[in-house]
């Protein structure tokens, strides 16, 4: 059986599903251009899709676009374009992407400016389930009311609050009845998407669109759901809380989160500019040994970029094409061993690296790691 790191139970443990597998992957927020710890994130699922079809599941993947933010309203009021221009602009260049490092198709790419009509039910069945209040135009989820809140990240409330403090939780909005309750709906700004509703004009908050997206488009529980660490607190301590509060069902059965990616001493972020694009790297390099560059790191281990990683990788990508159909081996076997236990990317490509070394056929193990090898 495969068996996988649990977030919340801070453990690896079995991963098994049923035939069909329900997986919901937070995407971008479309204000800017995909970079490699975007696709470090999104390449991680790719490779669990792949080996979960290898094991003969169906897979039901949905990776949202949160097209409703405020990162983006910013950076469209800084251009002076539509919101949702900016959106589709870069939406467009993220799927080019993924396209180019071979990432599967997923089932859908729902964008939570779709879902209004969704959120504006799902709010209601937590207000009327008594777990949110009304205050000032905007209606607050109750964490007092949930007494699990923290089961997903296992932080203190100490540690929570910071982060929150860090990643916009306004802990110190006076309308709150507590630090750590957090907004399901809000007034929008004099330049932002407004909607109708009964607690007034406004727009959702950034927690309950992933909610209300993941119900309308997988039901109430889900398999797997995933997304980088950043996003455990508050984002899916956030989701799960008010997804179980609507709906009183499990929300999640598994949650799986990738590490950051480091540049020049400090995690990649576009506050501090010191990020690598993925569409600037295909100007230079093969997709095929960017997409090798990932996953020779493991999904929860922080790495470190350097300029050492390209040429590596598209030696690497060479030796494998120059072995690609080379005498039978085992390799296969020993790739779907390592992605078996807590997705080993790393001791898979190892292994094909061995087996390119003895002259033996790397294609259809590369080919279950997303990587083309070209030819036949």
């Amino acid at each position: 059986m495969m068996r996988l790191y649990d977030t919340a139970r801070r453990a690896i443990v079995p991963f098994g599903p049923g035939e069909r597998v329900l997986m919901y992957t937070c995407g971008i927020t479309p204000y800017d251009a995909t970079h490699l710890g975007h696709a470090a994130t999104f390449i991680a699922y790719d490779v669990l899709q792949r080996r979960l079809i290898d094991r003969g599941h169906t897979v039901t993947c949905v990776r949202n676009v949160t097209d409703v933010d405020d990162p983006l309203f910013a950076k469209a009021r800084e251009l002076g374009i539509h919101y949702l221009d900016l959106a589709a602009g870069e939406e467009a260049r993220f799927e080019r992407d993924m396209v180019a490092l071979n990432a599967l198709p997923v089932a859908s790419t729902p964008r939570a400016s779709s879902a209004i009509p969704d959120i504006r039910g799902f709010i209601g069945m937590v207000l009327d389930r008594g777990y949110a209040y009304e205050a000032g135009g905007s209606v607050y989820f109750d964490v007092s009311r949930f007494d699990s809140f923290g089961s997903v990240s296992n932080y203190t409330t100490e540690e929570m609050l910071e982060l929150a403090r860090q990643r916009g939780g306004q802990v110190d909005d006076p309308q709150k009845r507590n630090p750590l309750d957090f907004v399901l709906w809000q007034p929008s700004a004099a330049d932002e998407p407004s909607w109708d509703t009964m607690w007034g004009p406004g727009r959702p908050g950034w927690h309950i669109e992933c909610s209300a997206l993941a119900l309308r488009e997988l039901g109430t529980t889900i398999d797997l759901h995933g997304g980088g660490t950043d996003l455990i607190f508050p984002h899916h301590e956030c989701e799960r809380a008010q997804s179980e509060a609507a709906t009183g069902e499990p929300f999640v059965k598994h949650w799986m989160h990738t590490a950051l990616i480091s540049k020049d001493g400090e995690k990649m972020s576009k506050s501090l500019g010191n990020l690598v694009f993925v569409d600037r790297l295909r100007e230079d390099w093969d997709p095929m040994a960017i997409r090798l560059a990932i996953i020779e790191h493991h999904y929860r281990t922080e790495w470190e970029w350097d300029d050492e990683l390209m040429p590596r990788n598209q030696g690497r990508l060479d030796a494998w094409r120059a072995a690609a159909d080379g005498r039978p081996g085992d390799v296969l076997d020993e790739v779907r061993e390592r992605l078996d236990d807590d997705l080993d990317s790393p001791g898979a490509v190892a292994a094909i690296d061995r087996a390119a070394r003895r002259g033996e056929s790397t294609r259809a193990a590369a080919d279950l790691l997303g990587v083309e090898l070209g030819g036949a």
